[in-house]
């Protein structure tokens, strides 16, 4: 069960924290409270294929600055993030050919809408992202 973190998660922001051998740790990231990223480090770089949700369409893209990108694309909701970079965006591109309505855009089909179900595994995404970024920082 999640329990109220004693300060904010300084990765994610998250409130919600699990204890774990006798420390607390994000519920969403895992990072450990109380720990810092190195200031003197670079962020680390997390590549992440993104599916965009506008009507009955589907965007397919990649961004290694997700917030960014995602500000600038006009959508209606973000349906999930998959880690990879551009040969994983290629891939899937290829995989959904048949329903290319032009660009990064596809058909929503039940097919397309079912691969991404999958790879969210019911997490939010922004919640699978902060995990990406706390496991980078943690390597």
């Amino acid at each position: 069960m999640d329990d109220p973190l004693p300060q904010r998660c300084l990765l994610c922001g998250a409130t919600a924290g699990i204890r774990r051998d006798g420390q607390w740790h994000c519920a969403v990231c895992d990072w450990r409270v109380g720990d810092a990223p190195d200031p003197d480090l670079p962020p680390p770089r997390v590549d992440v294929v993104y599916y965009l949700r506008w009507r009955e369409r589907i965007k397919i893209g990649t961004s290694h600055r997700p917030r960014q990108r995602l500000a600038a694309i006009l959508h209606e909701e973000l349906l999930a993030f998959e880690p990879g970079d551009r040969a994983l965006e290629q891939r899937r591109h290829r995989e959904f050919a048949d329903l290319r309505e032009g660009g990064e855009w596809f058909t929503a089909d039940p097919r397309l809408l079912a691969h991404i179900a999958a790879v969210a595994g019911g997490i939010p995404p922004w919640d699978a992202y902060a995990r990406w970024v706390a496991d980078a920082y943690r390597r």
